[in-house]
């Protein structure tokens, strides 16, 4: 299942349809274009508060998956704590496949919101 996350996240990047950082993430959930937004496991609790916040207030889906490098490596760019997909068919697809399995390849529980 991670390699299929992470290739769907590779190809939302190449297709322009994925913000990264927390500046672009926060800024694509408040101006209401992301339908799916991934922090890194390993991002600060207080990011991961945040965007868990932000994610409610603003009825955007929340996921906690895979590390900084993981994310970055994903997508083409250098550590990368949150991601938002601001392509709705894609988003769904993410969603899926995050859901359908309790495990994210690591070992550990992928957590929504």
């Amino acid at each position: 299942m991670q390699n299929k996350v992470l290739s769907m996240l590779g190809i939302a990047a190449r297709g322009r349809n994925l913000v990264s950082g927390e500046f672009m993430t926060e800024k694509t959930v408040k101006a209401h274009k992301a339908y799916v937004v991934i922090v890194a496991e390993d991002a600060s609790d207080n990011t991961k508060k945040m965007f868990r916040d932000m994610g409610a207030y603003h009825r955007v889906p929340v996921y906690i998956y895979g590390t900084k490098n993981g994310l970055a490596h994903a997508i083409g760019q250098e550590m990368r704590a949150s991601l938002a997909v601001t392509d709705e068919g894609i988003a769904r697809s993410l969603m899926r496949e995050l859901e359908a399995g309790t495990m994210d390849g690591t070992g550990n529980d992928c957590e929504s919101r």
